[in-house]
């Protein structure tokens, strides 16, 4: 007769007890419940809930609420203004870029070498980007462009009018632009360069590096990650420029400024059309999705090992 002998369990090792376990566990769906709804109230409904309007010819008023299908966005890829806002808007967005990450990358690396008070440098670098946008439009408005008074035609002895004349109108908003948000980049590149070993520098100076190779050869490409970052957060900040240029030009003159968020804005609370304006933020949206899609792919073909 035989007998059934009963083997013992194996004991879990400590490494198998410290591994986290994979999957939906009803802890784990309490933890992440408040941030779900959050997520699902602010985010994912509005953003259903703008494509439904986008397919309708409903008004500011929420009456005339029906189905049109397609024939907001075939309107708008029709509509020479919103043509010319979204031109204006990938106009800025390459004039700014630029400027912003180069001259964030200057600056980061100006004090990251500078010996002598330092906070100074970094309050007066990073400090206009902590004023509101209200703020730095008066300030350029009233004390910079003036074309009688203003700070520019006085140093330069010119009277031009800097907001007023549509080839000089976009640059002005450039400007005022680096002016007020070079100074996240710059703190982001400043965080950066704090993180690089010294030890790689004093290795290269001891094989007789320059200062030039040196930037070169060991400063740049450990900056690539986050280069990557600035470019990919400056790129969407600029796609979706609206206050300083709303708050200065107004879209003007002649349209020369107008961006394409501007242009949905004036859709739907100027001209009471929500469903119209919806379809124009949506083609917005997609560009951006491309454009971030495009990045994403780039960087990651950039990572790769040759």
């Amino acid at each position: 007769m035989m007998t059934t002998v009963a083997v013992p369990a194996t004991a879990a090792t400590p490494a198998e007890q410290a591994r986290p376990r994979r999957g939906w566990t009803q802890h784990g769906l309490l933890f992440v419940a408040p941030f779900l709804v959050i997520y699902l109230a602010f985010l994912v409904w509005p953003l259903l809930q703008g494509l439904r309007m986008s397919l309708s010819s409903v008004n500011i008023a929420g009456t005339n609420d029906r189905f049109v299908g397609l024939a907001n966005y075939a309107e708008a890829f029709g509509d020479p203004r919103m043509w010319r806002s979204l031109w204006n808007t990938v106009e800025f967005t390459v004039l700014s870029t630029i400027p912003l990450v180069l001259l964030g990358l200057g600056l980061a690396l100006l004090v990251h070498h500078l010996r002598f008070v330092q906070w100074l440098w970094r309050l007066s670098f990073f400090g206009p980007f902590l004023l509101p946008s209200a703020v730095v439009s008066l300030l350029w408005l009233q004390m910079i462009y003036p074309p009688e008074y203003g700070l520019i035609n006085g140093a330069l002895g010119t009277d031009v009018l800097w907001l007023g004349d549509p080839s000089t109108a976009m640059w002005s908003m450039v400007l005022t632009t680096v002016w007020w948000t070079v100074g996240f980049n710059f703190l982001l590149y400043l965080a950066a360069l704090q993180s690089i070993p010294r030890h790689l520098y004093e290795a290269a100076a001891i094989d007789g590096a320059s200062a030039w190779h040196r930037l070169r050869s060991i400063t740049l490409p450990l900056l690539g990650r986050t280069t990557a970052l600035v470019v990919v957060l400056q790129l969407l900040a600029s796609l979706k420029v609206f206050d300083q240029i709303y708050l200065m030009t107004g879209g003007g003159p002649d349209d020369s400024t107008r961006p394409i968020i501007e242009y949905a804005y004036d859709a739907g609370f100027t001209g009471y059309r929500i469903g119209y304006a919806s379809a124009v933020s949506y083609i917005l949206f997609a560009l951006i999705v491309v454009v971030s899609l495009a990045q994403l792919r780039l960087f990651r073909k950039s990572e790769e090992p040759s």
